[in-house]
């Protein structure tokens, strides 16, 4: 799962700008909902996260 939320946060960051503090809190919430999903494919686990920030209001 790690591999995935590093996947998100990479992508993510070139997509939004993000301050070290928003990085944080972007992982935190990441890794939280990943957590709950029962998928164990990290390329499905990747996609889902980066749907799920996308939703994010920072």
């Amino acid at each position: 799962m790690e591999q995935a939320i590093d996947r998100v946060m990479r992508t993510y960051g070139m997509i939004v700008n993000l301050t070290p503090a928003d990085e944080l809190v972007v992982r935190e919430k990441v890794s939280r909902f990943l957590e709950q999903r029962s998928e164990n494919d990290e390329q499905k686990l990747t996609i889902a996260g980066l749907r799920f920030v996308r939703e994010l209001k920072i």
